[in-house]
C-alpha cells in the first residue's frame, strides 16, 4: 500500500534538560553500569494509597518493593527539620509482608484518633466480586481481608473477609463490603462481624454520617442504581429519591440531615460510540428522614452534558460555606465548579485550557488541592483553591511531576507523590516556600541507575490524517554518532491514560517508563505516543471521532508515529518495532496487521484482538442485535486484518486476565498460525491483567527485550 509521508512537526521542550531535584542521597557516588538491567531500573519501591491521618499530622501509604507490599507511616518528628531529616518527619514500616506473593495491599482508612490503620490485604481491587487471584499458587488458597494494625507497632489483625473499609466517626466500628453486601465489625474484635442488610443490588460507596449513626451507600441494580441509608439503631434502610437512572457519589451535609448525590440518566447509547454529548447529568439533595429529594443543578446541553469524573475520594465535596464542589467539562476541559447547596448557578473555580486529575479536600472543608497540567500539558503539578473559589494558587512547578495531593490534619501541610525524568515516584511534603521534601528517599536502592537514565523530550508529530499527537522521545547516548539506530514505539493502555515527561504515577505505566528507559540505554530510539482517546488534551481528544471499536481512528496515530521516526536521520526505517499492553496491545496488533511495511516486529501484551468479544466484559452486548455496530467493531479489530500481517510478534498474557479475555490471545495465535506469521507466546498461569507479581513483570519485560534484540538487532 502506497503511503505519503505526512507533514511532521517536531517540538522539543526547551525546559526538558533541567532535572527535577533528586532524592537526598548522592547517586553520583555510585558506579552504575554502562548498560543497566531491567531488574535495576525496576528496583525501587512504588508508592500508592497516600492517606492523611485525621489527627496528629501523619501520613500513611503502601510501598510495593519488588512485589513485597507494606504499609508505611510518616509522623512529625517533633523537632525542626535537619539536614539529615529535611522533611521534618520520621518514617517507618508498619507491616512486614516479606514475599513477592501477588497479594495486593491498599484501601487505607484511619481510626479517628490516628491510633490504628485499617487496610485490605489480598484479592483483586478492580474486580473484588470475582475469585481471588492466586498467581503464587498457594495450595491453601488466598483470601481478601480487612486488616487493622496499631500505629504504635504490633502485628496486623484480621477483621473480616472483604474490602472497601470505612471506619466509623467514633472509631469503634468499621463497615466494609463482601460480595456486594455491607458488613459491620467491631475494631477491637469483641464481636463477630455481621451482615447489615439483605437487599437487592450490589452495594458500594460506603459513607458514614457525621454522627456515626447511619451509613449511606450505592445500590447498583443493573439498569439503575439508587442511594440507600442504613440506620444502625433501627436497622432500617431508607432509599433516597429512587428513580430509573444511575445515582452515585453520596455526600453527607455537615449536619447529617441531608445527602447530596449525582444522577446520571440511563441511556441506550452504544458503548462503542464517543460520548461527547448526551442527556445531561444532575446534582440532587435528599432529606434523610423522609427520603424526598430535589434537583439543585443540572448540566447544560452540549459539552459537559456527559459526566466525567476526576480521581477523588468522592466526586461531590461538601465544602465550607455550604457549597458543593464537583467536576464538569462545560468548557471541554475537566474543571472544578461549585454551587450553593440551596441551588443556583455553577461557579468555575479553575479556569483555563487544562485538565484536573487528582482532587482532595482539607479536613476543615475550607480548601481544595488538585493536580493539573496547567501551562505544562505533558506534566502534572499541584494547585490549591479555596472552597469559595478564590484565585487558585500554584504549589509546585518545574520539570518534575507531582500528583495525589492530600492535606494533613492541620489543614495546611500538603503531602504528594512526585517523580521526575530520572527519579521514580516517592512520597513528599510541600514545605515553606513550596519546597518539596521526600519522606523516604533512602528506600530507593543504590543499584537504581538514575545517572544512566535519559531525559525524554516532548515531541508533537502529525498523525496520518493530520491530527497533532503528543509523545515523549527517548534518545540513546549514541543518537548523534551519525548512524541509523533501531527504534521502538510504545502505546499505553486504557485508553484513558496519558504518558508524561517522567516516571508515571500508576504502577503499570511506571514499569512501562522503566522499560522504555532500558531500551534507550541499550541503543534504541524510543517514541512513547499519547494517541487520541487518551486523557490530558480535552474532551474532544478523549472522545475521539470513530475511535476504538467505532472505526479504530487511533490507527492514524500508529501510522504517524512510524512515519515520524522514518523521517529522522538517526533511525533505521527498516528496524522499527512497537509494543504496548491492553489497549496498547490492541494498537500494537493493529500496527502489525495493517502496517507490516512500517513495523518490523512487535510485542503485544494482553491486547484486544476482537472488539465483539472484549465488549462483553463491560456490559450486556449481543452482536446479533446490533448487526451494524458489530460489523464495524469487527472491521476495527486486528483479527479482521490478519491476512496482511507479516511481521513477527510476541504475545504475552496471564490466563486469569479479567480485563481482556485470555481467549483473545488464543484466537489470535490460531489466526497467525494459519497465516504463517512468525509468533511467540509467553503465558503466565494464574496471573491477572495487571500482573500482581514483580517476577512476572521482570520475566515479561526480559522476554520483550530479548525479542526486540533478536528482531531489530541493535
Amino acid at each position: 500500500m502506497k503511503r505519503l509521508l505526512s507533514a511532521v512537526i517536531f517540538v522539543v521542550c526547551a525546559a526538558c534538560t533541567a532535572l527535577a531535584a533528586p532524592p537526598s542521597h548522592n547517586a553520583a557516588k555510585r558506579q552504575s553500569p554502562a548498560h543497566f538491567t531491567i531488574e535495576q531500573v525496576l528496583s525501587f519501591p512504588f508508592p500508592t494509597d497516600l492517606t492523611p491521618s485525621p489527627a496528629k499530622g501523619m501520613f500513611a501509604w503502601v510501598f510495593n518493593a519488588e512485589g513485597k507490599r507494606n504499609v508505611w507511616l510518616a509522623e512529625p518528628s517533633g523537632s525542626p527539620a535537619s539536614s539529615a531529616q529535611k522533611s521534618g518527619y520520621s518514617v517507618r514500616q508498619l507491616t512486614n509482608y516479606a514475599a513477592d506473593d501477588g497479594q495486593d495491599v491498599g484501601e487505607i482508612s484511619w481510626t479517628p484518633d490516628a491510633g490504628s490503620i485499617v487496610y485490605v490485604h489480598g484479592g483483586d481491587f478492580e474486580f473484588p466480586k470475582r475469585s481471588y487471584p492466586n498467581p503464587a499458587r498457594f495450595a491453601a488458597g488466598v483470601e481478601q481481608d480487612v486488616m487493622v494494625v496499631p500505629v504504635a507497632g504490633g502485628e496486623p489483625r484480621q477483621i473480616g473477609e472483604g474490602h472497601s473499609p470505612e471506619v466509623s466517626p467514633g472509631g469503634q466500628s468499621v463497615a466494609y463490603v463482601l460480595k456486594g453486601e455491607i458488613w459491620l465489625a467491631k475494631l477491637d474484635g469483641s464481636e463477630k462481624p455481621q451482615q447489615l442488610i439483605h437487599e437487592l443490588g450490589e452495594n458500594s460507596g460506603l459513607r458514614w454520617s457525621p454522627d456515626g449513626k447511619s451509613i449511606a451507600f450505592v445500590s447498583a441494580r443493573g439498569d439503575h442504581s439508587i442511594i440507600g441509608v442504613y440506620t444502625l439503631g433501627s436497622k432500617i434502610v431508607n432509599y433516597l429519591d429512587p428513580s430509573t437512572d444511575h445515582d452515585g457519589e453520596p455526600a453527607w451535609s455537615p449536619d447529617g440531615t441531608k445527602v447530596a448525590f449525582i444522577r446520571v440518566p440511563s441511556s441506550t447509547e452504544h458503548i462503542f460510540e464517543p460520548h461527547r454529548t448526551g442527556p445531561p447529568w444532575s446534582i440532587r439533595i435528599a432529606d434523610v428522614s423522609t427520603g424526598k429529594g430535589h434537583e439543585i443543578w443540572r448540566a447544560d446541553e452540549g459539552a459537559g452534558s456527559v459526566f466525567h469524573e476526576v480521581e477523588a475520594e468522592n466526586q461531590l465535596l461538601w465544602g465550607a460555606g455550604d457549597r458543593l464542589i464537583f467536576p464538569w467539562e462545560k468548557t471541554g476541559w475537566v474543571h472544578l465548579y461549585s454551587i450553593p447547596a440551596a441551588g443556583g448557578e455553577a461557579t468555575l473555580m479553575t479556569p483555563g485550557d487544562f485538565e484536573l486529575e487528582h482532587v482532595s479536600m482539607s479536613f476543615d472543608r475550607e480548601s481544595i488541592v488538585y493536580s493539573s497540567n496547567e501551562n505544562d500539558i505533558d506534566r502534572r503539578h499541584i494547585w490549591k483553591v479555596a472552597a469559595d473559589g478564590t484565585q487558585p494558587q500554584q504549589l509546585t512547578s518545574g520539570t518534575g511531576l507531582e500528583m495525589y495531593p492530600v492535606f494533613a490534619s492541620d489543614n495546611s501541610t500538603v503531602a504528594i507523590l512526585r517523580s521526575g525524568p530520572k527519579w521514580p515516584m516517592r512520597p513528599s511534603v510541600v514545605g515553606s516556600g513550596n519546597a518539596m521534601h521526600d519522606l523516604a528517599d533512602d528506600q530507593i536502592p543504590h543499584e537504581f541507575p538514575a545517572n544512566d537514565l535519559v531525559v525524554p523530550q516532548q515531541v508533537i508529530f502529525s498523525a496520518a490524517d493530520g491530527m497533532y499527537i503528543h509523545g515523549q522521545l527517548f534518545l540513546p547516548a549514541s543518537a548523534s554518532d551519525g548512524r541509523r539506530h533501531p527504534a521502538i514505539v510504545f502505546f499505553h493502555g486504557g485508553s484513558r491514560r496519558q504518558m508524561l515527561l517522567g516516571w508515571h504515577y500508576m504502577d503499570y505505566y511506571s514499569g512501562s517508563y522503566g522499560l522504555n528507559q532500558y531500551f534507550a540505554n541499550h541503543g534504541y530510539v524510543v517514541l512513547s505516543v499519547n494517541y487520541r482517546s487518551g486523557i490530558g488534551y480535552g474532551l474532544n481528544f478523549r472522545e475521539a471521532v470513530n475511535y476504538g471499536a467505532d472505526g479504530a481512528s487511533e490507527f492514524n496515530d500508529v501510522e504517524g508515529a512510524a512515519l515520524y521516526l522514518r523521517s529522522r536521520s538517526d533511525v533505521d526505517p527498516k528496524r522499527i518495532g512497537l509494543w504496548g499492553g491492553s489497549y496498547g496491545g490492541y494498537l500494537t496488533a493493529m500496527g502489525l496487521s495493517r502496517a507490516s511495511d512500517l513495523y518490523a516486529a512487535g510485542v503485544d501484551m494482553h491486547g484486544v484482538h476482537d472488539w465483539n468479544v472484549e465488549i462483553r466484559n463491560w456490559g450486556t452486548y449481543d452482536p446479533a442485535a446490533h448487526a451494524e455496530a458489530a460489523r464495524r467493531a469487527l472491521e476495527s479489530s486486528p483479527i479482521s486484518s490478519v491476512s496482511t500481517w507479516r511481521s513477527p510478534v510476541l504475545l504475552i498474557q496471564g490466563d486469569d486476565d479479567r480485563n481482556v479475555q485470555f481467549t483473545q490471545m488464543g484466537e489470535m495465535a490460531n489466526a497467525l498460525r494459519k497465516q504463517g506469521v512468525p509468533y511467540q507466546e509467553l503465558v503466565f498461569p494464574d496471573e491477572i491483567h495487571g500482573f500482581l507479581r514483580h517476577i512476572t513483570w521482570i520475566r515479561a519485560y526480559t522476554a520483550t527485550a530479548q525479542f526486540f534484540q533478536e528482531q531489530l538487532k541493535p
